[in-house]
């Protein structure tokens, strides 16, 4: 704990005010865990000048290459690297859209709330899915007694299923 942080406790103590609260103002570092980073190449008189305490060439003296901070990824040594030795496969699809999936427990959930019908806008609202991604698919788990409006989203077979046979809609 620094001087002024005392002198600022001792001060609000002092005036009758009790502990000061803890916020991001008084906050400081456990005595011993902080320490100051040793700083290279500042002069012989420093101990870590000139070469940095890394030596005279050689790989170790390289940068991005052992010492802290750890090597290259996936530097073998001087061997194949193994993402080189094996073969490439498969693909990965820039354009996939992973969807939001809603239960029926939750569309339930939300029809006992007063929710008339279930859109988009309604389960962002109840912080069922979130506005930003991607699209949003109702799924068959659960159960649902009551009848809803299910309108703009996308609705799996079973889910459709037990919406209609419950008396509601879904209109996409």
């Amino acid at each position: 704990m620094g001087r002024e942080a005392k002198s600022r406790k001792a001060a609000a103590e002092a005036a009758g005010a009790g502990p000061e609260k803890m916020g991001l103002h008084n906050l400081v570092p456990a005595p011993g865990s902080h320490r100051d980073r040793k700083r290279l190449g500042r002069g012989p008189g420093s101990g870590t000048g000139k070469t940095s305490g890394k030596g005279h060439k050689g790989i170790k003296a390289r940068a991005g290459h052992h010492g802290p901070g750890g090597g290259k990824p996936h530097f073998e040594g001087g061997q194949m690297p193994i993402t080189r030795r094996l073969p490439k496969r498969g693909f990965t699809n820039p354009f996939r859209e992973d969807s939001q999936v809603v239960r029926l427990d939750d569309l339930a959930r939300l029809d006992t709330a007063g929710v008339g019908e279930i859109t988009r806008d309604a389960l962002v609202e109840a912080g069922l899915v979130t506005s930003r991604k991607g699209p949003v698919k109702v799924l068959a788990n659960g159960e649902i007694s009551q009848a809803v409006t299910v309108r703009g989203l996308k609705v799996s077979a079973g889910a459709r299923e037990k919406i209609v046979a419950a008396g509601g809609r879904v209109e996409e």
